[in-house]
């Protein structure tokens, strides 16, 4: 991942000095289980405990001799212990501490990345109480629809990045694992013991049974749930680029006092992080594609994924950092503008309660076609810009003669539209649950206004 949005403690664990550090971990803990069941002498473990990584550079040098990376390591290490050198590595094959020590990087990154989530989420929580009553017209094929309220178009964003972190959470215990088991995974140079002591010391589970190779059917579930995460945020990030459009103007991401929005045009104010959040979200699904192709590894053992992996896991769990934390960033500091909403939810004279209109007139006695047809007529000069719905309903003979001007009123007030808002925040866990209020007469409950509780 480029620099750009490579965010540093998640780079730090991808860095070849990281790897290294995680091999050499792999390594020490085999030798500790090895150690334990006497296959080498117990007065070598604590020179193997105190050997130091070795650097990049030494490394890199042994390698462009031997021509592999892990053998590499392992020469490079060796020739810093003395005798007791030659107990490292004893009967394991790379893939024993590639697999194991990808599985730790994995966890360290993965933990980084569910605390970046609950930051994101907590500040959606935020938004969405304090906003629960802000009314602002719903969009439903990007047209004007019917009234909601800031903060439930918000508790939506909030519960669907709640479940994809949950995802991915769920994700992370499935490539969690070690294997310490020798070639084709047999455990024929490699006593089962050794694994099971080496991974209690790492502090992950041995996967069940394994070739060589760990299966990648764990890890193409893995990536999948970090893309799946992205696109969620992606949807967030859509919705803030569609609400800071100038024709729109309902809520705008944080823009600092020295900003520039455009190189050419000073008056500019774009989106650009949330342009950012839909361009990476599109690299992470097409790194899920590239690990669903890792799934199916020749026999007991290729390499073909190996230099997707390279690629693919380091990028998508570091483009994910960013999108998390940038979505953050905006969410908490992003502009709220309630007036611009209301004005919005006003636009065309009540536009937005047409169907209220409609269930009033079918009540009243008009067929549901005949009340559709009504309203629709009278709704199409308002969607072309000519005067206000609420107008042309109240001076139509066909409507007037069927709904007194209380009846009328009510259609156009937005209270019913929103009286539910708490309960379903309730739902979602941003609002502790309330007892339902009998309503009068009846066992059925009240509703309940939005910003308002029943008790």
């Amino acid at each position: 991942m480029i620099e750009r949005y490579a965010p540093q403690d998640l780079q730090a664990i991808w860095a070849e000095a990281g790897r290294l550090a995680a091999w050499l971990r792999v390594e020490v803990a085999a030798a500790a289980g090895m150690a334990a069941i006497g296959v080498i002498p117990a007065a070598a473990l604590p020179v193997l405990r105190a050997a130091a990584v070795p650097s990049v550079a030494r490394v890199r040098e042994l390698e462009a001799e031997q021509g592999h990376d892990l053998a590499a390591f392992v020469s490079a290490v060796q020739e810093t212990l003395g005798p007791e050198g030659r107990f490292l590595h004893l009967g394991l094959t790379s893939q024993d501490v590639v697999d194991t020590a990808l599985a730790l990087q994995l966890v360290a990154v993965t933990t980084i990345l569910l605390s970046d989530a609950d930051a994101l989420l907590q500040a959606l929580a935020t938004l969405a109480v304090t906003h629960r009553a802000t009314p602002m017209v719903g969009r439903t094929h990007g047209m004007h629809a019917e009234p909601v309220t800031f903060g439930f178009v918000v508790a939506n964003h909030y519960d669907e990045l709640r479940r994809c972190r949950d995802r991915l959470a769920a994700a992370l215990p499935e490539v969690a694992v070690g294997r310490i088991r020798g070639p084709v995974g047999t455990y024929g140079t490699v006593d089962p013991r050794v694994e099971a002591i080496a991974c209690a010391e790492l502090g992950i589970p041995a996967a069940v049974i394994t070739t060589q190779v760990v299966a990648r059917d764990r890890h193409a579930g893995y990536v999948a749930a970090l893309a799946i995460l992205a696109a969620a945020g992606e949807r967030l990030a859509t919705s803030v680029r569609h609400w800071q459009r100038t024709e729109v103007g309902e809520a705008l991401e944080p823009f600092g006092a020295h900003q520039k929005g455009s190189s050419a045009m000073p008056h500019k104010r774009n989106p650009i992080g949330s342009e950012q959040v839909c361009g990476l979200s599109r690299l992470l699904r097409g790194y899920a594609v590239a690990a669903l192709e890792d799934v199916a590894l020749w026999h007991e053992r290729d390499i073909s994924h190996s230099s997707t992996e390279r690629v693919i896991l380091p990028d998508a769990t570091m483009a994910l950092g960013h999108i998390l934390r940038t979505l953050r960033v905006i969410v908490a500091g992003l502009e709220v503008r309630p007036q611009r909403m209301r004005q919005n939810l006003d636009q065309g004279g009540g536009l937005v309660y047409s169907q209220r209109v409609l269930l009033a007139l079918v009540a009243a006695g008009l067929s549901r076609e005949e009340a559709y047809r009504t309203v629709q007529r009278l709704a199409r000069p308002a969607t072309e810009g000519q005067g206000h719905f609420r107008d042309a309903v109240a001076a139509d003979p066909d409507v007037a003669g069927r709904l007194s001007p209380a009846a009328l009123a009510a259609c156009f007030d937005p209270a019913p539209a929103l009286a539910h808002i708490d309960l379903l925040l309730e739902r979602v866990g941003l609002l502790p649950a309330a007892p339902l209020a009998a309503a009068p007469g009846g066992t059925g409950a009240s509703p309940r206004p939005a910003g308002g509780r029943s008790r």
